[in-house]
């Protein structure tokens, strides 16, 4: 797998929310606005790095013993916004996943029965204190969802082709207001159009997940480290927002063979990456 500062890169892209300081509660608010003031804020390949690093003791620990205190920030249009990591929630939510992804003779050698079963039972514990705990951060690896694109616009792209150790970066960022009113659109269209399917139910479970946030947030899509899964050429063209808005248009038209088309592409697209995962 290929390295980008030493730190090996998983082929993960991420779905992200910035909320408005406005939005946490007292103490945690004092507590990310002094975070935002700090000029030493950990970036995007620190906190890979922490991930990484817990995997490599024996046993490994699969879920972080406390819950991080960083924090992506960004300021949107003069107000601070943050992106807790909550990587314990997230470690709990992806050892959960684990089952429908590796084999169960991989996933035994990668992770013993039992330290799975520990962190089941403390996930469990932590959640009955902590019902309605979400995470700020989604994770996909070996793709990005398609559902994820209907949330943007291809006139939100920005790309940059890295160089040396810089890896190239795609990513996208909108309003939540925006993302809200694109999800729905989308589903009166596919509901009208096709039945209930993957797509339809990935999209109603981003959209929930997106009405638990504030509504001046900030949504960002992000490739990740599925840059390095995508040769730079494609990297460069790749318009999957864009191909994704085509298809829905074209169905709201009821003009299936556009919409057949826009689909086309982005199977195309997406081909490689996923012979990719075959091959490893």
């Amino acid at each position: 797998m290929p390295k980008v500062s030493s730190v090996v890169v998983p082929y993960a892209a991420y779905l992200r929310v910035y909320e408005p300081l406005a939005a946490f509660p007292e103490p945690e608010r004092t507590h990310w606005a002094r975070y935002a003031r700090r000029p030493d804020r950990p970036s995007y390949q620190d906190e890979l790095r922490r991930s990484l690093a817990d995997l490599l003791p024996t046993p490994p620990i699969p879920v972080p013993v406390h819950e991080s205190s960083d924090a992506f920030v960004l300021d949107v249009d003069g107000v601070v916004c943050v992106c807790p990591w909550r990587t314990r929630l997230r470690g709990w939510q992806a050892l959960g996943e684990l089952a429908e992804e590796l084999p169960a003779s991989v996933l035994d050698a990668v992770l013993p029965p039992l330290v799975r079963h520990q962190a089941a039972q403390d996930y469990e514990r932590w959640l009955a204190r902590n019902p309605d705990a979400r995470p700020w951060i989604r994770t996909a690896t070996w793709q990005v969802p398609l559902n994820w694109f209907v949330l943007v616009s291809d006139e939100e792209r920005r790309y940059e082709k890295g160089s040396g150790e810089v890896p190239p970066m795609l990513r996208y960022r909108t309003p939540m207001v925006q993302a809200r009113r694109r999800v729905a659109r989308a589903l009166r269209t596919l509901r009208d159009a096709i039945e209930e399917g993957p797509l339809i139910d990935g999209l109603v479970d981003v959209g929930r997940w997106l009405e638990e946030f504030h509504p001046r947030s900030l949504v960002e899509l992000d490739y990740g480290g599925l840059v390095h899964a995508v040769p730079a050429g494609e990297l460069e063209g790749d318009h999957s927002a864009a191909d994704v808005a085509d298809g829905i248009e074209a169905l709201r038209r009821g003009d299936g063979m556009a919409a057949g088309e826009a689909y086309g592409r982005l199977v195309e697209r997406w081909r490689a990456v996923r012979d990719r995962r075959s091959a490893n």
